[in-house]
């Protein structure tokens, strides 16, 4: 099965207050943007995905990821993050009725293809599935096959009210890199120590973040 990611971020300004303590106010939207440019790089690299869509309103997160090949949706409804996904969902499937739909994180800096096509494939037995973060608090991927809706519920303790909606909670081996999503100094160390991307490496070089 192919799938059409859909891939929300919000203004780079805004984006990773939580890490002021380990980048400069004036490094935070470089590294949000890094993210997103390795998220969507080994998105995009995985057998398993046909396109990517990304929801934003940011001018420069649109034109480097577009640049990278990914569809850019504006955000249209303007009212938070199970919104903007709602709305790349309706877009994408406006052009494409029958597609498989993901929702996924764009702070995933150590994402491998193979590692997303894996989880991808064993979301495909589910009508509705999601893979926990790190943390097993939080989800970093929500999918949905051909006849059903995402329903995205992200935010606080995502992992248990997408649990509670029905989703099937994926269960794999070394996923690692999906599931690293980065909001603090500590999460920026764990995804450092897995391999980042070449963009996450390039702005991260100058940080001294202890125990790296």
């Amino acid at each position: 099965m192919q799938w059409t990611l859909v891939i929300p971020l919000k203004p780079l300004a805004r984006a990773k207050s939580r890490l002021s303590d380990t980048a400069a106010e004036g490094l935070r939207p470089a590294l949000a943007l890094a993210f997103a440019q390795d998220t969507v790089a080994a998105a995009l690299a995985s057998a398993a995905v046909r396109d990517v869509a990304v929801v934003t309103d940011d001018e420069l997160a649109a034109r480097e990821l577009a640049a990278l090949g990914a569809r850019v949706v504006p955000d249209a409804p303007r009212a938070g993050l199970n919104a903007a996904l709602a709305h790349g969902e309706a877009v994408v499937r406006a052009c494409r009725p029958d597609s498989a739909v993901a929702a996924l994180n764009a702070d995933l800096p150590a994402l491998r293809s193979a590692e997303l096509s894996r989880v991808l494939d064993l979301a495909a037995e589910f009508p509705r599935a999601f893979l926990p973060d790190a943390a097993a608090i939080g989800t970093t991927l929500l999918a949905a096959t051909p006849g059903a809706q995402l329903r995205p519920a992200f935010g606080a303790d995502s992992r248990a009210r997408h649990r509670a909606s029905g989703a099937a909670e994926l269960h794999l081996g070394t996923v690692d890199s999906v599931r690293q999503d980065v909001d603090t100094g500590e999460d920026l160390r764990a995804a450092l120590a897995l391999g980042v991307g070449r963009h996450t490496a390039a702005v991260s070089a100058g940080l001294l973040i202890p125990g790296t």
